[in-house]
């Protein structure tokens, strides 16, 4: 179900640094994003999963509130949303519109690679994410390799859960994805990702 977590940072390679230091394993590099605004690092979570680690790029200049996951405005890393990997992506929006809920548009995605070579995918998501990042948006791979299959191993996704202020607001639209998710009352919206690492057991938010 999980593909990857998204964990956001206002420097990259300070970012890098703070997580090696954490779970014992350095993300790579994955490259620049389409535009060249955005870029990150990757941490393989075990089959299929990863951890990105995506920042604006130094100096970039986008209009104002172009960039994803408020990284225009973001002050300290956290961890803002996750996605989930479908292939039948034109069904499961159409099947969570006529439950209600409209988990957005589907937009072309690409990635330039170190090596030069591109990595293709398509979203389906929000403009703003839904539920303060708490409910995923959806992705179909159109290239291969997996990003998981390529970024450093050595950690392994264990659980995500969430709190939010009104878990009863969320709830719905997770249901309407078909995505299990344990959401609890906290004092503000945050994911919670459990990491088996070298290091031990280790929290992500």
């Amino acid at each position: 179900m999980l593909d990857h977590l998204v964990y956001a940072v206002p420097d990259l390679e300070r970012a890098v640094d703070e997580i090696e230091h954490q779970v014992g394993v350095r993300p790579a590099s994955g490259g620049t994003h389409a535009g060249g605004l955005t870029h990150n690092a990757l941490l393989s979570l075990g089959t299929a999963t990863y951890l990105e680690v995506i920042a604006r790029v130094p100096g970039s200049e986008a209009p104002s509130g172009a960039l994803p996951f408020g990284l225009e405005t973001l002050r300290e890393p956290r961890l803002v949303t996750w996605a989930v990997a479908v292939d039948d992506i034109e069904q499961r929006v159409e099947e969570a519109r006529a439950a209600g809920y409209d988990p957005g548009e589907m937009i072309a995605g690409g990635r330039d690679l170190p090596d030069g070579s591109h990595l293709g995918w398509e979203l389906v998501v929000r403009q703003k994410p839904a539920g303060d990042g708490i409910v995923p948006f959806l992705i179909r791979w159109l290239s291969e390799p997996h990003p998981s299959t390529t970024a450093p191993k050595g950690c392994r996704f264990v659980s995500l859960r969430a709190e939010h202020l009104e878990p009863q607001s969320v709830l719905p639209m997770l249901q309407a994805l078909g995505v299990e998710l344990s959401v609890s009352q906290g004092t503000k919206a945050r994911l919670i990702a459990t990491l088996h690492t070298p290091n031990g057991m280790v929290e992500l938010s």
